[in-house]
């Protein structure tokens, strides 16, 4: 983690943001559905970072640092791409149930070749800030706080989205859950 400023020591800050590249493609693969694209993204955001280093500051992390900006990156080029095109909205999925995890970690790691299609769609039916949070906490291990700052919205917010992605998604996978999890 860099604590003093970006610019005392800039190969090493470059280096750092070298080796959050596969881990922003993982999200950026997640935002825009298409590898090309992604690696696009994750381009633009190292060099907007690059260019920023400046405006890095220690009290934050580098990882949360580097996907907001990759986050507004990709905000900003979805506007910009419905300012020229028309875009169509799509239906967000209802659902009810408990405020249970869906799986335990290790159990979705044994489903997921078995179910990653049911899960893929399952997670494309999210709202997108639900998804990414629930992305973001759930897959690539920021804490809420560290959501918040990516997010640039309170805790309160990521708790919330982090609460109706998961009641979404143990709807839409319920087939999948073991006996029991399903009851209440």
């Amino acid at each position: 983690m860099v604590r003093s400023s970006a610019t005392d020591n800039e190969p090493q800050f470059e280096r750092l943001i070298l080796e959050h590249l596969d881990r922003l493609y993982n999200l950026a693969r997640w935002l825009t559905r298409n590898a090309d694209d992604a690696g696009d993204l994750v381009q633009e955001t190292a060099l907007k970072a690059l260019k920023a280093r400046d405006q890095f500051r220690g009290g934050t992390t580098l990882t949360a640092w580097l996907y907001r900006i990759l986050r507004n990156s990709f905000i900003d080029g979805y506007w910009k791409r419905q300012r020229e095109t028309s875009g169509e909205g799509g239906d967000v999925p209802q659902a009810s149930g408990e405020p249970e995890r869906i799986l335990e970690d290790a159990e979705i790691e044994h489903l997921r070749p078995l179910v990653a299609a049911d899960i893929n769609r399952a997670l494309e039916a999210l709202p997108e800030q639900w998804r990414i949070t629930i992305l973001l906490a759930e897959v690539e291990g920021l804490t809420w706080e560290e959501v918040a700052e990516v997010m640039g919205c309170p805790l309160g917010t990521v708790q919330s989205r982090i609460f109706r992605a998961r009641r979404v998604l143990r709807q839409l996978l319920k087939d999948y859950a073991p006996e029991g999890k399903n009851e209440g």
